[in-house]
């Protein structure tokens, strides 16, 4: 692993972001770009921190918990680094099945499994096994209370039934919203848990394929799949959720990532044929078209006004959010194969933020962007 301090890396004067969320990004445009018009050098450049190599296997996802950085890997390694040296603190997981998504509650992280498991993970006192498996969901309760009745199953093909509190594929994507948990499956739902016990509440047949990322922004749940579709996923009063809006990339294109806007206005999804495109949230209409890599994008993660776009060129692009569309002002290079995950800190530093990247290199590169 190769590694430096953040605070020698770089020596910028520390500013408070003045990135705003302004209601540019509600105005509605007769004209799509279909290209970045322009490519504007930033006067303080991005910078790559740091390169970590520790891992044996393809990254897959990267998440953060306060000072630490966890990272999982297609190998079933979890691994936790210590900021801001970047020094390994502890692994975990081991044998546990390929790790496709991971986020943070609390004192827990979930993992998100190739087996179909959702495994929480609780820091333990006891310093030989710092994080302990508490849980594996479905839970041995939630299967109990349903396990006798038959209307608890559905057909999941021909001669075989299944729970349906049971993802029967790879849950490839997690996120976490107040009180509950939202998985998505290659098996093209969406569940839903609840947080204080794992309770299964609610299975949605979301899509016509494989469902490939998931998000929450201002209470809507945003789902992305293979199917070349956004859908958003609004809640009812008693609960339940229902299809809110539904948008549509390109003809025979996965949509692999979403993101939304911090203003809530603007939701962004990523495709296989190398574009980001932009709809206006409610009236779903199509405010962006840029063709962002030669190839596809895998993952995009969002800071204030700017967008970053991992792909399968090996390469990360960074956006700036205009009125009319995106504006290219740069491009982090050096992973030796496709980026498969991003993440971005929550907090600026030095006037700027810190982006972690996942690669099939086996690597994650820890970057400094600019918020200007």
């Amino acid at each position: 692993m190769q590694s430096l301090s953040i605070s020698n890396q770089f020596q910028t004067p520390s500013r408070t972001s003045t990135s705003s969320t302004s209601d540019d990004a509600s105005t509605e445009s007769d004209e799509i770009p279909t290209k970045p018009s322009r490519v504007i050098p930033t006067a303080v450049s991005h910078r790559n921190l740091s390169v970590i190599t520790d891992h044996t296997e393809s990254v897959s996802c990267i998440a953060l918990c306060g000072e630490f950085i966890i990272t999982a890997s297609h190998g079933k390694e979890i691994m936790v680094w210590q900021q801001p040296d970047f020094r390994l603190f502890t692994t975990f997981g081991n044998g546990r099945g390929s790790v496709k998504a991971l986020v943070t509650l609390g004192t827990k992280i979930l993992t998100a499994h190739q087996d179909s498991k959702i495994r929480v993970w609780k820091v333990s006192r006891n310093l030989e096994n710092i994080f302990k498996l508490v849980e594996t969901i479905p839970t041995k309760k939630d299967y109990f209370g349903k396990f006798m009745k038959n209307g608890n199953y559905i057909q999941t093909r021909r001669n075989h039934k299944r729970l349906w509190i049971e993802h029967t594929d790879t849950i490839s994507c997690l996120t976490v919203y107040k009180n509950l948990i939202y998985s998505g499956s290659w098996d093209r739902t969406i569940k839903i848990w609840r947080v204080n016990d794992f309770k299964c509440l609610e299975s949605i047949k979301a899509h016509d394929d494989a469902i490939n990322a998931i998000i929450v922004s201002k209470g809507r749940v945003f789902s992305a799949s293979a199917d070349g579709k956004i859908k958003a996923w609004g809640q009812k009063v008693d609960g339940s959720h229902f299809l809110n809006g539904i948008v549509e990339g390109h003809k025979d294109v996965s949509m692999n990532a979403v993101v939304v806007s911090g203003d809530g206005t603007v939701v962004y999804g990523g495709g296989s044929d190398g574009y980001v495109m932009g709809w206006l949230v409610d009236s779903w209409k199509l405010v962006i078209e840029v063709e962002a890599h030669k190839m596809s994008i895998l993952c995009m993660c969002m800071k204030g006004e700017i967008l970053c776009t991992g792909s399968t060129d090996k390469s990360i692009g960074i956006w700036k959010r205009e009125v009319n569309g995106l504006t290219k002002v740069g491009s982090m290079n050096g992973h030796e194969g496709p980026i498969k995950c991003l993440q971005v800190s929550p907090s600026n530093i030095g006037g700027g933020f810190l982006v972690y990247s996942g690669s099939l290199d086996k690597s994650i590169r820890v970057w400094w962007v600019p918020n200007g």
